[in-house]
């Protein structure tokens, strides 16, 4: 059985890694090789040649990130900068705020609690871009479009609702008697919940912010719709690079999807051990 388990762990991680590691290879080969009708696994010093003359890796797909490409007004790194500010600062925000209102629906007597919190999950049940027409008249009255605040308050409202949900089920799980202890002792409310709720909380949150950050990170559709210049995002940019008059720098594309996905499997790996006990929790009863 356990021979049965590593085989089904190892295909499995074969699978889930081949897209990364054919995006690997294809970084490091020439544009004549992506686009080759012969089918090349290695990148070739003999770049359009029929066969393999020899492995010649380089690197220039790389360097290369810094060019501005036709049909884009920077070069990569200055939307990738664009996607990291928006992605970061509607995570937390929609962490916070779901955080709170979460408390909130947990500890308190709400009238028509379960309802809200219905009408708050029911906002993911409706498809984005059926709602991108109004979204996007109400940012031009507001003159939100093309601007990073106008990104970063659409996604936190569209995170709101899993971070809600979420994070409910983590404070539910957290015995009031600690809040009542503190409340005892002479804490405030706000105190109770920033030095005892939010700590034991952290795990949730971990687990919301990766949710959270995934969704803002390879959001398309708004970003399309309401930026075409000043916060544009690295899937728009990619797809932009498709006007290419001189074709789909294919190398600088992976080279870039590389480092588009670095900072998601960087940031799930830093707080894996959150994620674990964030799966598990309230599972196991004392």
């Amino acid at each position: 059985m356990r021979g049965l388990r590593f085989l089904f762990v190892g295909v499995y991680l074969c699978l889930g890694t081949l897209p990364l590691l054919w995006l690997g290879i294809t970084s490091l080969k020439e544009r004549p090789d992506t686009i080759s009708v012969h089918l090349k696994w290695l990148p070739s010093g003999a770049a359009g040649a029929e066969d393999d003359a020899y492995f010649a890796a380089t690197l220039d797909a790389y360097r290369q990130l810094g060019v501005v490409y036709a049909g884009a007004d920077h070069a990569f790194y200055h939307y990738l900068k664009n996607s990291a500010l928006i992605g970061l600062l509607s995570t937390l925000a929609s962490v916070f705020i779901g955080t709170s209102a979460a408390y909130g629906f947990s500890r308190f007597p709400i009238p028509g609690a379960k309802d809200w919190l219905f009408f708050i999950l029911s906002t993911r049940f409706l498809p984005p871009l059926a709602v991108v027409v109004p979204v996007l008249m109400m940012y031009r009255e507001f003159d939100l479009q093309n601007t990073h605040l106008g990104l970063i308050i659409l996604y936190t409202v569209f995170n709101l609702s899993l971070a809600v949900w979420l994070m409910k089920g983590f404070i539910d799980e957290i015995p009031r008697a600690y809040e009542e202890a503190a409340l005892v002792d002479g804490y405030s409310r706000l105190q109770a919940f920033r030095l005892i709720i939010i700590p034991r909380a952290a795990s949730g949150m971990a687990v919301t912010g990766v949710f959270c950050l995934i969704s803002a990170w390879n959001e398309y559709g708004f970003a399309m719709t309401l930026n075409n210049q000043d916060a544009v995002t690295v899937p728009v940019y990619f797809a932009g690079l498709q006007g290419n008059v001189q074709g789909i720098p294919w190398p600088q594309v992976c080279a870039g999807v590389l480092l588009f996905v670095a900072p998601i499997i960087l940031f799930t790996v830093l707080v894996r051990r959150h994620l674990l006990r964030g799966v598990t929790f309230g599972t196991l009863k004392q």
